[in-house]
């Protein structure tokens, strides 16, 4: 979807496959000379195949994030920022009154997306990146905050 302009424009066939690199190895492994994968350049060096246009993303700034679950909590002293998700009371200035944490403890919220609830009408969960570390005063008191506010609250990771 990131390259569907131009791949729309130019009258490719989209096949979806689970990422870009498998896309990339299916290309080599079918061995089809009319098929080419939307991969990095990256995958394309791995598996041998031959750049035949850069940068097709729809957005020239666009990137992509990835994420490592562990089952365990680690920690660096140098992280800068803070992703977050929270569920508030479907009531009126919900939202409002839990941005404020952010505001009176001077942290700055970078990105905030709202998803849908399953099976709860018009009620949404909140995802927010903040600048900071977990260790700092205004953070904590940030979240302290926020924990006692939100329904639910997770802290998805420091980085």
């Amino acid at each position: 979807m990131q390259c569907s302009q131009f791949l729309n424009d130019n009258g490719f066939k989209q096949i979806s496959v689970e990422n870009t690199a498998v896309a990339a190895k299916r290309v080599v492994e079918e061995g089809d000379k009319t098929q080419a994968a939307v991969a990095s350049e990256i995958a394309g060096k791995l598996y041998g195949l031959e750049l035949l246009k850069p940068a097709i993303q729809n957005n020239q700034g666009n990137t992509t994030r990835f994420i490592i679950l562990a089952n365990r909590k680690v920690y660096q002293k140098n992280a800068g920022k803070i992703s977050l998700c929270f569920e508030l009371p479907h009531t009126s200035g919900s939202l409002y009154n839990m941005l404020g944490n952010f505001i009176f403890n001077h942290v700055n919220m970078m990105m905030i997306e709202s998803r849908p609830i399953p099976g709860r009408n018009w009620e949404y969960r909140f995802f927010v990146d903040i600048e900071g570390n977990l260790q700092d005063a205004g953070v904590k008191n940030a979240l302290r905050g926020i924990g006692a506010e939100a329904l639910n609250f997770k802290i998805l990771g420091n980085y």
